[in-house]
């Protein structure tokens, strides 16, 4: 695949992910007629704010500590003093903790404004921007106040990815990974065999990462866009990672890895899944950097699995892996978890 290549997209025939193709062709994506809102991480501003000032820019830091009702109260107020309304259209600008706030915002803002997002992140290029999940925290408790609404269109820039600090780029493989166990055992041995390409942010090996993971996961949401069964497989790695992610404050990737390797651990003893296999995944992930084990007290993971938005009661669709490729879904007692 040549740097010319774009690859396109569409979830339920409504959101375009396009990967390939330049930020600077964002005018291409948007809707003739309308006032432009960029909302944008501040970070992404300090290197490509000249393009962006054309249009109405809202700056919003992108922390998980401002992915909060406080940060899209201030969206509000900011759309307001600009004179949004319903015919306006708003951009986000960064990656999943931008995106997730600019589209809860844009939803919610006069019952719902149409919104598309420029991802510039590997975390939200493959998985953060894409499926059409929109939300915030709240009260410790992640992801908890939200709703389901696809974007227009989510353009993935690989050549932004070179502006991307070393830990936030090596998160996102967490994410690649995940996808390729869920449902692609081609893209595991894939990574595998590229892992120092894609590590050196090789243009051809980020978009064969990309376009494939975003293939898994609009196969996954065309079929349950609410989450309502086969959806619950993108959860692999989660249920703990969430938990480990708000305990210890590393980034989402590093925290959902360490949650694969609890939840490959116990698939080993619940579902048969082979010692050798598992040795396959730690190495694979290590080999990306990212960490296997952390040292959150038990007690305290499970305390924050309670407090995760998918239980059910005192349960928890927890993801088995059965071999690399495919995984099963079991419903399991919070009182029963074991780590």
């Amino acid at each position: 695949m040549s740097k010319n290549t774009i690859f396109r997209l569409t979830i339920n025939a409504e959101s375009l992910v396009v990967a390939g193709d330049s930020y600077r062709n964002l005018a291409e994506y948007l809707p003739e007629g309308k006032q432009i809102i960029v909302i944008a991480d501040a970070n992404v501003l300090k290197y490509y704010g000249e393009f962006f000032k054309r249009w109405t820019v809202i700056e919003i830091v992108a922390d998980e500590n401002n992915k909060s009702l406080d940060t899209v109260a201030r969206i509000y107020q900011r759309l307001l003093e600009n004179n949004a309304d319903r015919n306006s259209f708003v951009v986000a600008v960064g990656g999943g903790v931008v995106c997730d706030i600019a589209g809860f915002a844009a939803s919610t803002f006069m019952r719902g404004i149409p919104f598309g997002f420029v991802s510039t992140t590997l975390l939200s290029q493959v998985d953060a921007s894409v499926g059409g999940k929109n939300g915030v925290n709240f009260s410790g408790y992640k992801n908890m106040i939200g709703m389901f609404n696809q974007p227009q269109f989510v353009i993935c820039d690989v050549a932004m990815l070179q502006t991307l600090p070393e830990r936030e780029y090596i998160s996102g493989f967490a994410e690649i990974v995940k996808a390729a166990v869920i449902r692609n055992v081609a893209l595991f041995d894939y990574l595998e065999q590229n892992v120092e390409k894609a590590l050196a942010r090789d243009y051809e090996t980020l978009i064969h990462l990309i376009t494939e993971s975003v293939k898994i996961k609009a196969e996954v949401v065309g079929q349950d866009e609410r989450e309502q069964g086969l959806r619950r497989i993108l959860n692999f790695g989660h249920t703990f990672g969430h938990a480990i992610e708000v305990l210890t404050g590393i980034t989402h990737g590093e925290a959902v890895s360490i949650g694969m390797m609890i939840a490959a651990r116990r698939s080993v003893a619940e579902c048969g899944f082979l010692e050798n296999e598992l040795s396959r995944l730690e190495h694979l992930l290590t080999r990306f950097g990212l960490p296997v084990t952390t040292d959150a007290q038990p007690e305290a993971m499970i305390d924050a699995v309670m407090k995760d938005k998918k239980r059910e009661d005192n349960v928890i669709n927890f993801v088995f892996i059965n071999e690399i490729g495919n995984v099963i879904i079991r419903k399991i007692s919070i009182k029963n978890i074991k780590i």
